[in-house]
């Protein structure tokens, strides 16, 4: 059975994470498959990517029963699985889909990661995130969820949740902007779909073009050279033609006999 499965309908892209006996915690199996199903979508005409999990969970993270395991005499083994694990946010960020999570169950760890990675969230009522590496004696520093989740909630609560590794549920996840938005766990995928649709809608240059700008922008250092990224942005993508097409379409302009 693989560990990553993907359906598409109206270049939607469902992936759904397939260890549900473990509830879908991260293997190296996985994580190469998940890595190379991402790179067949980035090359793909896909206009936006769901990711979810098999089963009652999303993702719970590491799958700990491979704690001990690795070459004892290769020295640089855990080293290099770290850096494969902490690729999942920079993998994610890099495809030019939008990526939206939708949380079916426990965001734990990595899956915490992984969920903060997509660029939005929607959970069903039985989502449930937590910073759960302190809790196993690592540090909650781990695959970017660091720079990433006090940049969805602010830096008290991300720092209460790191350093404490407690449970956070759908409804206070909603009102922190962990999430979007709380829904019903059957309504999930549909509301996911929904969501998708909307951005589909619009056009591919331009959604590519606002991911990887408001990714930069969230790395920059000041507003002026935000603005610079954005004039730039957009005057490029006025040389596509793409503002005259769509104003011509909707009535604002008349087009050109």
């Amino acid at each position: 059975m693989s560990t990553v499965s993907v359906a598409e309908q109206g270049g939607i892209v469902t992936l759904s994470l397939n260890r549900p006996e473990k509830l879908n915690a991260l293997c190296d199996d996985m994580i190469d498959a998940f890595f190379a199903t991402l790179d067949g979508i980035a090359r793909s005409s896909a206009r936006v990517v769901v990711i979810t999990g098999s089963g009652r969970g999303f993702c719970s993270g590491f799958d700990l029963s491979l704690a001990s395991g690795g070459d004892e005499e290769d020295e640089g083994f855990w080293a290099r699985r770290q850096e494969r694990f902490g690729a999942l946010v920079t993998r994610l960020r890099a495809i030019p889909q939008p990526t939206i999570a939708a949380v079916n169950g426990a965001a734990t760890g990595a899956g915490l990661g992984l969920a903060l990675a997509c660029d939005t969230r929607i959970g069903s009522a039985a989502a449930r995130f937590s910073s759960a590496f302190i809790r196993v004696g690592m540090s909650s520093c781990d695959v970017g969820v660091s720079w990433l989740l006090p940049r969805a909630i602010g830096t008290t609560r991300a720092f209460e949740m790191m350093l404490t590794g407690r449970m956070v549920e759908a409804d206070e996840a909603e009102r922190i902007g962990l999430i979007a938005r709380r829904v019903d766990p059957d309504e999930l995928l549909d509301q996911a779909g929904t969501l998708a649709r909307s951005i589909a809608e619009n056009g591919r240059m331009g959604t590519w073009m606002t991911k990887r700008g408001m990714w930069a922008n969230l790395e920059i250092g000041s507003l002026q050279a935000a603005i610079e990224l954005e004039n730039r942005t957009q005057t490029f993508m006025l040389g596509t033609g793409g503002l005259a097409r769509r104003a011509a379409e909707r009535g604002f302009v008349k087009p050109k006999s």
